[in-house]
């Protein structure tokens, strides 16, 4: 038996018998009051009561809800309770411009958002209003002008729980957005829960949660990963689930439950990583470390895999909001450890999903197959893909080709069968790959925590480093059979302009060196 619907996932982990603990880093901002710990059939409970509060709300069968708020697991517990009334649930990050997010908004046409005061407020002084594009909100943190205040709603019934055909909408992510606004993608209950979930929750060998696991996340909760990684991870029903939202305070949450299995966002294993190098470090229990949404580079993974005392294994996913996991590949010690003679990488993705996934790479241009080791377009065919895209059902059709999901990324099919992954379409410098010198420029300069490498047509490209400080003779060195670069552009982490997930968003990052919107791709895959 598998995770079968969203609404009553939780009675049904009750049902189960599911005794699995809930640690969480500070409280839910659906329950302040509660503290940091649940059980399961507290969990359920919250969730029936978060159901009644949306029907309160004059939420009913069919309707778009949006959510905005600060980063936590109850963007999960919200979806649930929205799925559980047969609404459909759209998770949206609060990092989305405000601008963006009114966009989001008139495209997704909620009869209710769920939002806290802060993010109204911060829309405001963006000279944004967010409340003219839904016809009712709701705040979680107290009174607003205009708004519901959730405390109004408390303890009402919910009714009983709407089934859904599994190829209704049932949930709406957004993808990161690191070019622009945001596509609001579409999944449904076989896609989300039947596919993905599912998958995930089958049990096998090393990867998958064990009986005696502590098994932490610290992701963007309300990206497409958050309900398929909840709903697996509790159906395997480990001994204990520490969820962290705030990866700038994770110290005394990571020592007071040290994970045995570790799911961050590769910006946050890189904001980890002094913690990680040091000999008192909480990672000393972790024997499987899992990254997805963005390229991890060879330091970082390095730094981690040699952070424990155990034989450790790193995941590395390769996915998109779309379509869910594409490829995957294990990472070793050996297989990160630093070697002079090449250039060291974890651009290598490994290998499709065993009969789920199937990739071919094709020309840009004719989209007709190119010969293994030639770069091209990577094309993905899943039985998971998404439903489409709400308001630009066009775009999305756009990048469907005879079954085949264009995946917007430039890579390479080795002779091995596994593919190798150049940059995004839009990001693409001819003759080079940006991930890649990324990758090694930031494992020859350890004072560099990031490395992003921007390409301009009739121009050199440009590094932008996040660093404490490269002295000129140590830059020389660290790219010296390197291609020809400008000068290294120097920022601050917080200064970089990022996502939900802490991906940069690369087109705001130029405009703030002055480099402009013109780029060898042509972006139209993004």
């Amino acid at each position: 038996m598998k995770p079968t619907d969203l609404g009553t996932l939780f009675d049904d982990l009750v049902d189960r018998g599911v005794r699995t603990i809930v640690e969480l880093s500070r409280p839910l901002d659906i329950a302040p009051n509660h503290g940091t710990q649940y059980t399961v059939p507290q969990l359920a409970a919250l969730v029936r009561g978060a159901a009644g509060w949306l029907h309160a709300a004059g939420v009913r069968p069919g309707d778009p809800v949006a959510v905005v708020k600060e980063n936590h697991w109850d963007y999960v517990l919200l979806a649930c309770a929205a799925a559980r009334i047969g609404a459909v649930p759209a998770l949206l990050s609060d990092h989305v411009p405000p601008p963006a997010l009114q966009l989001l908004l008139k495209r997704l046409d909620p009869v209710l958002l769920v939002t806290t005061r802060a993010v109204l407020d911060r829309a405001r002084d963006a000279e944004t209003d967010l409340l003219g594009f839904t016809r009712r909100t709701l705040t979680l943190d107290g009174p607003h002008p205009g708004a519901l205040d959730l405390e109004n709603l408390r303890g009402k019934e919910p009714p009983p729980p709407v089934l859904r055909d599994v190829d209704e909408p049932l949930v709406i992510n957004h993808t990161s957005g690191t070019t622009g606004t945001p596509k609001l993608v579409i999944h449904s209950t076989r896609t989300l829960v039947h596919g993905l979930s599912a998958t995930e929750a089958t049990r096998l060998p090393v990867v998958s949660s064990r009986p005696n696991d502590t098994v932490c996340s610290s992701i963007a909760f309300c990206h497409g990963r958050a309900i398929p990684w909840t709903a697996a991870v509790l159906w395997l029903a480990p001994r204990k689930v520490v969820i962290i939202p705030d990866a700038a305070d994770a110290e005394r949450t990571l020592r007071a439950h040290p994970p045995t299995t570790l799911e961050a966002l590769p910006s946050t294993f890189v904001r980890w990583q002094p913690l990680a190098q040091r000999a008192d470090n909480p990672f000393k229990n972790v024997r499987l470390y899992v990254s997805t949404f963005d390229a991890m580079h060879p330091p970082t993974v390095r730094t981690f895999l040699g952070a424990t005392a155990r034989r450790p294994l790193w995941v590395q996913v390769w996915g998109q909001t779309e379509t869910g996991p594409l490829t995957f590949r294990f990472l070793t010690r050996r297989s990160v450890a630093h070697r002079e003679a090449r250039h060291p990488t974890t651009r290598n993705l490994g290998r499709p999903a065993p009969g789920r996934v199937r990739l071919r790479v094709v020309d840009p241009r004719t989209f007709q197959p190119v010969p293994t080791g030639r770069p091209g377009l990577v094309l993905a065919r899943t039985a998971v893909r998404c439903l489409g895209y709400v308001g630009e059902q066009e775009r999305w059709q756009d990048k469907v080709n005879d079954g085949w999901w264009n995946t917007g990324d430039i890579g390479v099919r080795t002779r091995t069968g596994a593919y190798l992954l150049l940059d995004r379409e839009v990001d693409v410098i001819p003759g080079q790959s940006c991930v890649e010198l990324e990758d090694v420029i930031e494992d020859r300069l350890p004072a560099v925590t990031e490395c992003v490498v921007l390409g301009t047509p009739g121009q050199l490209p440009v590094p932008v480093l996040v660093t404490t400080g490269v002295n000129q003779a140590e830059w020389n060195h660290a790219v010296r059979d390197l291609p020809a670069l400008a000068d290294p552009v120097v920022m601050s982490w917080d200064d970089v302009p990022r996502t939900g997930t802490g991906k940069v968003r690369r087109m705001e990052l130029r405009t703030l060196i002055r480099r402009g919107n013109d780029t060898f791709g042509t972006g139209r895959w993004t």
